[in-house]
């Protein structure tokens, strides 16, 4: 069985991460493979969202520490953190909308691959952590950075240096996730997002999630949303989409 599947629905994919005998822990074989699928995805046209998730009972449990013991000199470990970053960006700079689907445990790699995500939905059940400190190390997927970012940087470094876990609540409560549900209701609840999201027009989908991630001081940020509009407001997508509205029915996109 491939370490990673890919499931193509109408307008968005399913990224399964398919390693549950190790709870889908990210060696070099699962990141390479994740990389290749989302690439795939992102060049068809057809595809507008990535539903990201994993098989069993966790969505990731960190990277593979075999392979993290298995490092010798410096120079390697920092490729190896540069690699794992890599695949993180690919994903958080993707035209395609992305949702994790966090269905179970998510530590380590496995929690940095889903703050590189768009939104996150999380099990009720499930637990959150950046639990390298008790190996010796420290994050190197992105972990340090984007975990400030969602949740703060004392509540960021709390949970590095204590290397302990947090529940769907507080992940909840501390802006690291988006929602919670039910376990048998994230991949449904993804699912219904990434269907709607499939509907629409796809050059100002992209244009949205560019906006939404750009960074700087907010004016900026608001020259930069200012230029997107300037764009996509002249595109064919945007007359038709307003052509649909006034003679009330519903638009037919072709990204352009």
């Amino acid at each position: 069985m491939a370490v990673v599947s890919t499931e193509r629905r109408d307008g968005y994919a399913i990224v399964t991460i398919n390693r549950p005998q190790v709870l889908n822990a990210l060696n070099r074989e699962v990141l390479e493979a994740l990389q290749e699928a989302v690439a795939a995805i992102e060049a068809d046209a057809a595809m507008r969202a990535l539903i990201v998730t994993g098989a069993g009972r966790a969505f990731a449990a960190g990277a593979d520490i075999r392979e993290i013991q298995a490092l010798a000199h410096p120079a390697a470990a920092e490729a190896f953190s540069q690699f794992g970053q890599h695949i993180m960006t690919l994903i958080a700079q993707s035209r395609l909308v992305s949702i994790m689907a966090i269905n179970g445990f998510a530590l380590g790699g496995g929690l940095e691959l889903a703050m590189a995500g768009d939104y996150r939905i999380i099990a009720e059940g499930a637990e959150l952590g950046q639990p390298e400190i008790l190996l010796g190390i420290i994050p190197g997927f992105g972990g340090t950075q984007r975990l400030k970012d969602l949740c703060g940087a004392g509540r960021a470094l709390w949970l590095i240096a204590s290397g302990e876990r947090i529940d769907a609540a507080h992940a909840l409560a501390w802006g690291i996730v988006d929602e919670v549900q039910p376990a048998n209701e994230v991949l449904p609840r993804a699912e219904g997002m990434a269907s709607a999201l499939g509907t629409r027009a796809p050059l100002a989908l992209a244009a949205a999630k560019r906006a939404v991630r750009a960074e700087g001081q907010l004016s900026h940020r608001l020259l930069f949303e200012a230029a997107e509009f300037g764009l996509i407001g002249c595109s064919d997508d945007a007359r038709e989409g307003t052509a649909a509205f006034l003679e009330k029915r519903s638009p037919r996109f072709q990204g352009s």
